[in-house]
């Protein structure tokens, strides 16, 4: 048993690691690509490498939609396709470690919508944890000085990777309503139209002239940024996560994605990236907070086995 946990534990640290890398590898390309391109190599990456493997795991007639293409597409467009694109464009004008804080807010805007959509309403500690992240996210942004002020290109970044968020949130819920499906289908059927959504999407800017197609020369130069993008953060991250998350838990796993921001940081600061004190001491309170809002949830999740009545404190 503790084996198993362990291994779980690994195998989350390592998708963690992964997608911590993921906002400073994609910075770098941007130099070179734009986001659409980028998006769209990426996952053509890994659809060469993860569609193969699920055939011959599952069949080749778990690729059938069972009449629910639509749905499916709509899910995977948003998903695998809007949010990537929007997360990368906010990214390449805020920059990894900014995009990478906002990023650490999706449980927080996964616990909005449910409140919006579903009447779950937060517990008032959690909610406040919401608050002080939130305080930390625009610390980080702004770098302490006042948000109007900001640079617009600053500001629609900063959307961008929010709404990026919200559509990811769009998909982490769409796919809850396929429990049957093994998490290698619903992945699989929902990155396919979501890739193809990512090619029309990208071409329609090409042919507007908005965009303008890269030549063979640029894509090799950044060759290996673009097979860790695709094959690393895709496919061995998911492949990672869902292993892991299936050994230590839901609660385990969100506790370690507070660290992507770290991870982030770390590598710009080893890339020689120097940081105002205000934009760590952000991300300080934004990890802190999140930490402390999942440790309250852990210990919620323990009194709730147990059926000890809980303390009023939410």
């Amino acid at each position: 048993m503790q084996q198993s946990f362990l291994a779980g534990l690994l195998a989350a640290l390592c998708a963690v690691l992964v997608w911590g890398l993921q906002f400073p590898v994609a910075k770098d390309i941007f130099a070179v690509l734009d986001p659409f391109h980028t998006t769209l190599l990426r996952y053509l990456v890994a659809i060469v490498v993860i569609v193969p493997v699920f055939a011959l795991r599952e069949g080749v007639q778990a690729l059938h939609y069972g009449g629910r293409g639509v749905q499916i597409a709509t899910i995977g467009a948003l998903g695998m396709s809007v949010s990537p694109l929007l997360v990368f464009s906010g990214v390449s004008m805020i920059g990894a470690e900014h995009g990478s804080v906002i990023v650490a807010l999706q449980p927080s805007v996964m616990a909005i919508t449910q409140w919006v959509l579903f009447r779950k309403r937060p517990s008032n500690f959690t909610l406040g944890c919401m608050v002080t992240a939130f305080m930390g996210v625009l610390a980080v942004v702004t770098r302490g000085e006042n948000p109007l002020a900001a640079a617009p290109r600053e500001l629609i970044g900063s959307v961008c990777v929010l709404g990026g968020g919200f559509c990811w949130i769009y998909y982490t819920l769409g796919v809850e309503r396929f429990p049957r499906w093994s998490t290698w289908r619903i992945t699989v059927l929902t990155m396919i139209p979501g890739t193809l959504a990512t090619l029309l999407i990208t071409g329609a800017l090409v042919c507007v002239g908005t965009l303008t197609l890269p030549s063979m020369g640029a894509v090799l130069s950044v060759g290996w940024e673009l097979t860790f993008l695709g094959f690393f953060g895709v496919v061995v991250g998911m492949l990672a996560w869902n292993f892991g998350t299936k050994r230590i838990g839901p609660l385990n796993s969100m506790l370690l994605t507070n660290l992507i921001p770290v991870v982030t940081f770390s590598y710009r600061a080893l890339q020689g990236h120097a940081f105002l004190p205000i934009e760590i001491v952000g991300a300080t309170i934004v990890v802190l907070a999140l930490v402390a809002n999942n440790l309250y949830l852990r210990w919620r999740h323990i009194r709730a086995r147990l059926e000890i009545p809980l303390a009023v404190v939410s």
